[in-house]
């Protein structure tokens, strides 16, 4: 094979190698939640908004929009002692803690790729959550829900 075969022929393997490659945020195609299918989608390490705001009543819908698992797992708050707001996470859980030790033990509450989870919010207030297993990376949301 001559040199310039050779090059050539390295720049196809090169452009086929980066095809077939995930983005940089890790979606499977384009935007995370585009059209209705989900309000908020999950990149590789974030939350896709991180902060989202609704009112009331409403339902907020997470996709799981990577090849990554991940989790939606609400920090224990003042909102569901005091005032009586329903943890969520995903796996149906009570509590933050069960949540953990369910998700570490035996990867419990995970979504998987293309999965979704939703949540009714009845109780105004702001709401932190996060992905277990990449919390510390900074996989962390917020949920404002106003009257």
């Amino acid at each position: 094979m001559n040199r310039r075969a050779y090059l050539a022929s390295l720049g196809t393997v090169s452009t086929v190698g980066v095809a077939g490659c995930s983005t940089v945020t890790g979606t499977l195609r384009g935007e995370p939640c585009s059209g209705n299918d989900c309000d908020i989608g999950m990149t590789r390490t974030e939350f896709v908004p991180e902060t989202y705001e609704i009112s009331v009543g409403e339902t907020v819908v997470w996709k799981n929009t990577s090849e990554a698992i991940h989790t939606v797992t609400a920090y224990d708050s003042s909102l569901f002692e005091d005032k009586g707001a329903e943890y969520f996470a995903t796996g149906d859980y009570d509590d933050f803690e069960t949540a953990h030790e369910e998700f570490w033990n035996e990867n419990n509450g995970a979504l998987h790729t293309r999965e979704t989870f939703e949540h009714t919010f009845e109780v105004p207030g702001t709401y932190h959550y996060a992905c277990l297993p990449h919390e510390e990376g900074g996989m962390i949301g917020l949920i404002k829900v106003t009257e």
